[in-house]
């Protein structure tokens, strides 16, 4: 479906708002197209409506999402599509928003308008699931993201990780960043690894939009000398401490906010962190490691979302990390399952895929 695919480039450019792809069919011709703008610019419709003009009328509009009907940042695309004519619209999935939920609908039908739901509802869930989760859970969808070798391992015992995964692993990794909100990494990940953590275009440059880029401290100082303090975006730090005076005279000449949310155990309190992060209009994070943040998130039931790559690799040794630490779980019955499990190929790696907190 072309407005899936138009969608898709919205992802990672348009939050809070969902990504929309519309179409405007007229006499067996496209003559209008577009998906949405960023925060405060036109919806996918309005862009699709603008092209085609007058060639609207009496056309039909398929959309990946209702159509809204209320007044926000911009006005009510259910007015626009009404008076440009339109007399069909196919809409893939319905709004989760509350502002919407139905409505949208309801009112084009009220106008006269032929409304057809339901088409390719599946694929238009998941294009938008981070936006579902936000405006019906208040909080961003949270994706664990690791690569590891067939018998578990993140690293080998002298912690050495580059690279685990292949050339394919390693690009859908960096598309990952491009249509996620935020990526978080621990203060052990950052000494480990060294990463950027920034989202970079097949050239390896970065690309104009930056996730915001959040390392959990801990206890433990930070590597102020690490590539991340360099490269461009938004950067926060949260620590379950009050940051060292040289700490903090750093950031701020780095202009790298930071705040501190001990938990009693004197780590970060990872669920405040999430709704700190909600606060903020973050809709996706993707959580990249280290095994002890992604320990103490399943440990919180606070992941969504696993997207593992797994390497046709043996690295073995049990002083290696594994991709979960934590406090785990003391019987095979409690652990956690993923449903909605997807399986894919990329080079010799297979990236698994799925969701918690849902039954198959």
């Amino acid at each position: 479906m072309r407005a899936l695919a138009l969608a898709e480039q919205a992802l990672g450019q348009v939050s809070p708002n969902p990504a929309v792809g519309a179409v405007i069919v007229k006499d067996g011709e496209v003559v209008g197209e577009g998906y949405t703008r960023p925060p405060g610019g036109d919806h996918a419709e309005i862009v699709a409506l603008g092209q085609a003009g007058e060639r609207a009328r009496g056309g039909t509009l398929y959309v990946t999402l209702e159509p809204c009907c209320h007044y926000g940042r911009t006005p009510p695309c259910t007015q626009a599509i009404i008076e440009a004519g339109i007399t069909e619209v196919h809409v893939a999935t319905a709004d989760a928003n509350p502002l919407v939920s139905g409505g949208g609908c309801r009112e084009l039908e009220a106008a006269g308008i032929q409304v057809h739901r339901g088409a390719h509802q599946a694929a238009a869930q998941v294009l938008n699931e981070a936006y579902f989760r936000f405006v019906t859970a208040g909080r961003p969808l949270v994706t664990a993201k690791f690569a590891a070798s067939l018998d578990g391992k993140i690293a080998t015992r002298q912690w050495d990780s580059r690279w685990i995964s292949g050339e394919p692993s390693r690009a859908r990794s960096s598309h990952l960043r491009r249509i996620n909100d935020a990526i978080m990494v621990g203060n052990g990940t950052l000494r480990a690894d060294d990463p950027r953590l920034t989202a970079r275009g097949p050239d390896d440059k970065p690309v104009n939009r930056q996730p915001l880029r959040v390392i959990v401290g801990g206890r433990g100082q930070l590597p102020l000398g690490a590539r991340f303090f360099g490269e461009p975006g938004e950067m926060l730090i949260a620590l379950g401490r009050e940051a060292l005076p040289e700490e903090r005279a750093a950031l701020s000449r780095l202009g790298v906010e930071f705040i501190n949310i001990p938990t009693p155990e004197g780590g970060v309190d990872l669920a405040v962190l999430i709704q700190e992060l909600a606060r903020r209009n973050i809709t996706s994070l993707l959580v990249e490691g280290g095994s002890t943040l992604l320990g103490a998130l399943f440990d919180g039931g606070l992941v969504d979302k696993v997207i593992a790559f797994i390497a046709p690799v043996i690295i073995g040794g049990a002083a290696a990390p594994t991709a979960v630490a934590g406090e785990g779980v003391a019987r095979i019955s409690e652990a956690l399952r993923l449903a909605r499990v997807s399986i894919e190929t990329l080079g010799t790696d297979v990236m698994v895929s799925g969701y918690l907190g849902e039954q198959d």
